[in-house]
């Protein structure tokens, strides 16, 4: 039985890449420009709660609802400039509200609230308050008190209390009480049922990062970029040929910055998933590049002493139907995310979808064509060597003549 083949790209194809790499660099190294002023200068990038810090909550409604109301209404509440995002599909009624905010308690207010607990409670040792971790105090006591006495003490100075958690202790050792009080979530919560009704709003989930641990975050996802393509410089180099590594890694670059550039003109909010959504691009990128460079070496074995340039076409052009179809078959399993995913899966459904097209353009226009211009030079460099002239070996003192 014969077995019959669909070929997308008929065999022969010799379509001139090459040709056209200076007008790709150019243009990508506008666009790059462009997405790194836009992050860096203005409008930057719309950080999650991840990086950015705050408190995060997913409200669900009952019926459709304004997001200019909700943003009022929680300006309204002391939190400055929140941000409302809508989360899923608009028939769902789901929003995103984000404040910077993590505490409703300052430093000052929590000594308020420390100076009333040591009246009410002589017998207060020490105290503890951290705005990063959120609405939560700590008393230690010599001796265990009364938790009514102690609610009576917080309350009154108009901070509401959820929970007090007495820790257990052994003898001798201080008594902790932790108290926690309404936080940031359970205001705008409250805020939102009294004006919609306690059965039209639920919230669904409330995140809580501190400042520093966002920063701290956006830093490691940085430096995890960074390193996915350390490794897989060497791992280019050590495979093929370091000449064919800074080719590798400029087209990686190029592919993380235009994913990048999805959530800055989008501006869909970037947190962790986003970074998981640069790592796939990048090793998704440098799988279509490495089947390419693996034809240039063996076609450089095959037409030995062949124009480099020459062979980097072939060896593009006899892959592109793999290429193709490749990205296609993983660009329509995404189609199936962007029409029904939401939130978060449809922001990685359509970067993955914007860096697999960049990462296909990259790999003909980029890097292949980054190993001509890289030879090139290096020809230059040895052309110029070559010509210059060369300095004149000192004459050795000839022996002198020997006496006659």
């Amino acid at each position: 039985m014969e077995m019959k083949y669909f070929d997308l790209i008929k065999p022969g194809t010799t379509h001139d890449f090459v040709k056209y790499r200076r007008i790709a660099v150019t243009v990508s190294l506008i666009v790059n420009a462009l997405v790194l002023f836009g992050v860096i200068v203005w409008p930057g990038l719309n950080y999650g709660v991840d990086f950015a810090g705050g408190t995060e909550l997913q409200v669900h409604f009952k019926k459709p609802v304004d997001p200019g109301e909700i943003r009022d209404l929680v300006a309204h509440q002391g939190f400055g400039e929140p941000t409302v995002q809508r989360y899923g599909s608009e028939s769902e009624n789901q929003f995103l509200v984000r404040v910077e905010r993590i505490a409703l308690l300052t430093p000052e207010r929590a000594q308020a609230i420390k100076d009333s607990v040591s009246q009410a409670l002589p017998g207060l040792q020490s105290f503890r308050f951290d705005p990063e971790v959120g609405d939560k105090l700590d008393f230690f006591f010599k001796q265990p008190v009364d938790e009514s006495a102690l609610r009576g003490a917080v309350e009154k100075l108009g901070t509401a209390v959820k929970e007090i958690r007495p820790l257990v202790s052994r003898e001798g050792q201080e008594r902790e009480y932790t108290v926690i009080t309404q936080g940031t979530g359970d205001k705008i919560g409250s805020a939102l049922r009294e004006k919609y009704g306690p059965d039209q709003v639920e919230v669904v989930r409330t995140d809580y990062v501190g400042p520093q641990v966002g920063k701290q975050l956006r830093i490691d996802g940085i430096l995890a970029v960074v390193y996915a393509i350390g490794m897989i410089l060497v791992y280019v180099g050590l495979r093929f040929d370091f000449r064919f590594s800074p080719g590798v890694v400029i087209a990686l670059v190029h592919d993380a910055i235009i994913t990048l550039g999805f959530f800055l003109v989008s501006r869909h909010e970037f947190n962790l998933t986003s970074v998981t959504v640069i790592l796939t691009v990048v090793g998704y990128s440098v799988n279509d590049t490495i089947v390419i460079y693996d034809r240039i070496r063996e076609n450089v074995k095959k037409h030995k002493g062949g124009p480099l340039r020459d062979i980097i076409n072939l060896s593009i052009n006899e892959m592109l139907g793999r290429t193709i179809l490749t990205s296609g078959a993983t660009a329509l399993s995404l189609l199936g995310l962007l029409l029904y995913g939401v939130g978060t899966i449809w922001d990685f459904a359509a970067a993955m979808l914007v860096g697999i097209i960049s990462g296909t353009y990259s790999t003909w226009y980029i890097a292949s064509p980054m190993t001509i211009w890289l030879e090139e030079h290096a020809e230059q460099r040895k052309a110029i060597a070559a010509a210059q002239p060369k300095p004149k070996k000192p004459e050795q003192n000839r022996p002198a003549a020997a006496a006659r």
